[in-house]
Formats: C-alpha cells, sequence, structure tokens
C-alpha cells in the first residue's frame, strides 16, 4: 500500500475511528488486536458498486410472460373495405355482444397485448471478474468507515469501534439464540436489531397476497470463517445475515447498492482477508495473480492541494482577459456619419474665423445695438 496514502488516510480526522494500524479483537480476553487488513484501504468506487449490484440484481430473477395464444383463442376475420368500418378482424356469429366486435389487436378489448412477453428474453447479466472485485473490495472498505455505516442507517452509536471483531473463543460458548442476542447488547449491536424491528410493515402493492407480506430492513451481516457452529444461534434473530468469508457477495455487502453495512466479524474470517484479497502490491494466495486496485487519486482533498505551495510555486501568474472594447456609434466617426448621410460628404466644411474678425464682428454687432436703442 502507497506510504503517503496510508499516512492522509490515518491522519485524516473522517478516519480516526476506522482506518487505523490495529483492529482490537473484542473478548480475547488478552487485549489481542489485528493488523487491519489491506482490503479496507481499497478506492471506493459507488459508480461501480452500482453498476455491478444492478447487472447481478437480474440474476435472481425468474422468466415470466404472457401466454403464447393469449388474445387469440377465438375466431375473428376482417371484414374488408367498403362497410365503413375499421379493417380490425371481428368476431364471426351473432345472437350475442361479442359477434362483430374487433379481435386480436392489442387496441381490443380482449385482444393479446403489444409485443407479448417471452420467456426466452434474456433475463440474466455477465459481470466480468475483476469488476465484481472491485466492487467487493469497494463494498469492504465503506464498511469499515463509521460515518457511512450511520449514512446507511444502521445503529451503531454504542459499539466500541469499526471493524467490529468477535474473538472466536466467545463465539464457540454461542448455541442458543438468547446467548447471541445477550452477545449483541453486551457490544452494543443490538440497538440496530431494534431498529429492525421497529421497521417491520405490510408491503405496499400486490406482493402481500404472494406470500410475501412483511417487509423489514437489515440488520447485521456476520461474516463467519473455519467455525460456523453459531449461526445457527443468530439465524433467528431479525434482520441478521450471514456470509462465508471465501463468498462474500455485493448483494449482501452493499444491498440496494448502497455502501456502508454494518459487518460483525468473525476473528478467524477477519485474519483471512489479507490471505483471500492480498494488498496493492503483495498478490492474493487465493485468487490467482489477484491485486487490490490503487486509488485514483493518493490524497483526494482537491482543496488542499490547490492551496498547497508546491503546487502554487509551478503555476504561471494569472493573465488578465483582454476584453475589446465595443465602439458606440458616433457622428464623430466619419464612416458611420455616411452611412447615415451620404450627402454629409459634399459639404464644404466652414472654416473657422480669426481672433481679430471674430472681435471686428463684436464691435459692428455692438454698435447696430446701440443706434437701435437710441432710435427707439
Amino acid at each position: 500500500r502507497p506510504a503517503s496514502f496510508s499516512s492522509f488516510l490515518f491522519s485524516h480526522p473522517i478516519f480516526a475511528m476506522a482506518a487505523r494500524a490495529q483492529v482490537n479483537v473484542q473478548f480475547s480476553g488478552d487485549n489481542k488486536s489485528i493488523l487491519l487488513p489491506s482490503v479496507f484501504l481499497a478506492p471506493i468506487r459507488l459508480d461501480i458498486v452500482r453498476f455491478v449490484h444492478t447487472n447481478l440484481n437480474k440474476n435472481r430473477r425468474q422468466p415470466v410472460g404472457v401466454h403464447v395464444e393469449a388474445g387469440h383463442q377465438t375466431s375473428a376475420e376482417s371484414w374488408g373495405t367498403g362497410r365503413a368500418v375499421a379493417r380490425i378482424p371481428r368476431v364471426g356469429g351473432g345472437g350475442t355482444h361479442r359477434s362483430g366486435q374487433g379481435a386480436f389487436g392489442n387496441m381490443c378489448r380482449g385482444g393479446r397485448m403489444f409485443a407479448p412477453t417471452k420467456t426466452f428474453r434474456r433475463w440474466h447479466r455477465k459481470v466480468n471478474v475483476n469488476l465484481k472485485r472491485f466492487a467487493t473490495v469497494s463494498a469492504l472498505a465503506a464498511s469499515a468507515l463509521p460515518s457511512l455505516v450511520l449514512a446507511r442507517g444502521h445503529s451503531i452509536e454504542q459499539i466500541p469501534e469499526v471493524p467490529l471483531v468477535i474473538a472466536e473463543s466467545k463465539l464457540a460458548t454461542i448455541t442458543k439464540t438468547k446467548d447471541a442476542v445477550a452477545l449483541l447488547k453486551e457490544v452494543g449491536a443490538y440497538s440496530d436489531i431494534e431498529r429492525v424491528k421497529a421497521s417491520r410493515r405490510i408491503r405496499a402493492g400486490r406482493g402481500k397476497s404472494r406470500n410475501r407480506r412483511y417487509v423489514q430492513k437489515l440488520g447485521p451481516l456476520v461474516v463467519y470463517g473455519s467455525n460456523n457452529n453459531f449461526v445457527k444461534a443468530f439465524r433467528n434473530i431479525s434482520g441478521v445475515e450471514f456470509q462465508s468469508v471465501n463468498s462474500l457477495n455485493l448483494l449482501r455487502l452493499a444491498p440496494g447498492g448502497h455502501l456502508g453495512r454494518f459487518i460483525i466479524w468473525a476473528e478467524s474470517a477477519f485474519e483471512e482477508l489479507e490471505t483471500i484479497y492480498g494488498s496493492q502490491t503483495v498478490a492474493s494466495q487465493k485468487k490467482k495473480g489477484y491485486k487490490l486496485p490503487y486509488a485514483k487519486m493518493s490524497n483526494p482533498d482537491l482543496a488542499k492541494i490547490f492551496a498547497s505551495d508546491n503546487i502554487r510555486a509551478v503555476l504561471r501568474p494569472r493573465i488578465a482577459p483582454v476584453r475589446a472594447l465595443r465602439k458606440t456609434p458616433s457622428v464623430a466617426n466619419k464612416s458611420f456619419l455616411l452611412k447615415l448621410n451620404p450627402h454629409a460628404g459634399t459639404v464644404v466644411p466652414k472654416v473657422a474665423a480669426s481672433k481679430a474678425e471674430t472681435e471686428e464682428r463684436a464691435k459692428i454687432l455692438d454698435a447696430y445695438l446701440k443706434n437701435l436703442r437710441a432710435t427707439n
């Protein structure tokens, strides 16, 4: 795993609770801790998770289609032209309202639907193995972030830490459902079960009469390793699901395509993650040639990158955009004046009088005005 990415990850406040070097094993007795597997540092790609989930979710559909003869179980022929009615096939016979009615067409009462659905439609989708693995490791990485687990709706305020790892010695003693409930209460995870119970409600729609009457939210996912004897104790608790660490399924890790599933890890399963998925530099021991994907950016804090001195030192100074000034039309502009008045080019310009001529004209005007006043 890159040193720069790890140093950023462990220093960022959002990862203060989850992404740390060691994870404590609850009920171990000797304060045992396990090194955080590299899979929890994988890049979180919501777009890949949603794409893979959408396609994988189609693989459990059952073929469905209308009956091949639906809408055609009658004898009907068109009346042809010349009778001032549409040329749609019509039911023959007489003595009943059905005779003469249109048939077969999708616009007719009792006719077939448009483009009748067939059972040989392409119901299932193939997804690339590497893409499925990318989505799985993204969902696992998201499950280690308390903010994403809380955002998904899980109640994890009382648990000691995320990821939550339970010692194998403690799980081996659980054989009854009451023991499993006591464990969940002791570790602070039972509030998530109560959230599931409070959400149980009657399904909206037709499914309530088709053997799926109730719906409820999902609770924690219990991931086990080599020992799965305690599974029977948990299976009757509302909302709890199970998964083997060797066959993790994205549909369970990110139900609905939403990241942040609350996962309770068995100690053996948590220790096996490094063997199954490897790291970004060491290949997996169980998936041939597979290494964890690198993040597109080692530091996703773009604002901090843009404001850093190292980046600003190599940038050229900002060039102010040169805006061309628009010239306003004016009669002082000769070309514009000629457009307005083509005759303006033939007018002889007036010659300005000299100062002596101006003074002489002023004297003549004053003398004229004095003579005018004297006569009146």
